[in-house]
């Protein structure tokens, strides 16, 4: 993924290429499009499977840093997208983590770092990386893979204290941190 509605790739001989899109949105679903791909291409999904949809600006954040965070989750079914399981786009408020705080699934631990304030990054997460094989009752079946868009909208960095924003943000974690390993802070929706 480029600024300006690109993305460059790699053929089998290392030949570059480079795609224009017309949209911002149409970019970000032929990416989405990549990463579901990959990971049917794939005999068995034993990794996270990260795509860029968005870069974001500033330094990537590392384990320690503080997020605040937009998603939606869905999950993999029929080699695509299935149901929505869990979102808080329509919620006031956003996710607060704290990367390797342990307080979230393995696979966003793992997928959300080098990420940018203001980035987006489609995640494939296998069960072993997700809810395994308990599941979460009432929303992820057991052994099941998961799909989350995630958007850093808010960056506080272990080194310099302060939200890239220019406003500190609490460390404090959010009483609902989901998506958990549990079934608590789970709405209907």
């Amino acid at each position: 993924v480029q600024p300006n509605n690109y993305s460059t790739f790699y053929d089998d001989q290392r030949q570059n290429w480079s795609i224009m899109f017309e949209s911002e949105k149409a970019a970000m679903d032929f990416s989405k499009q990549v990463c579901i791909a990959k990971c049917n291409s794939s005999p068995v999904l034993d990794s996270v499977l990260c795509q860029d949809l968005l870069l974001g600006e500033g330094q990537g954040v590392e384990g320690g840093d503080s997020l605040e965070i937009a998603y939606t989750g869905w999950l993999f079914q029929n080699n695509g997208l299935g149901q929505v399981f869990d979102s808080n786009l329509n919620k006031d408020k956003l996710l607060r983590l704290k990367l390797g705080s342990g307080k979230v699934i393995k696979g966003w631990e793992e997928g959300m770092m080098g990420m940018k304030k203001g980035g987006r990054r489609y995640l494939i997460i296998p069960p072993t990386w997700a809810y395994g094989t308990q599941g979460l009752a009432g929303h992820v079946p057991p052994d099941s893979t998961v799909v989350f868009e995630v958007e850093v909208k808010r960056v506080k960095l272990v080194k310099d204290g302060s939200g890239s924003d220019g406003q500190s943000v609490s460390s404090r974690d959010s009483p609902a941190p989901s998506p958990v390993p549990n079934s608590d802070g789970f709405s209907a929706d």
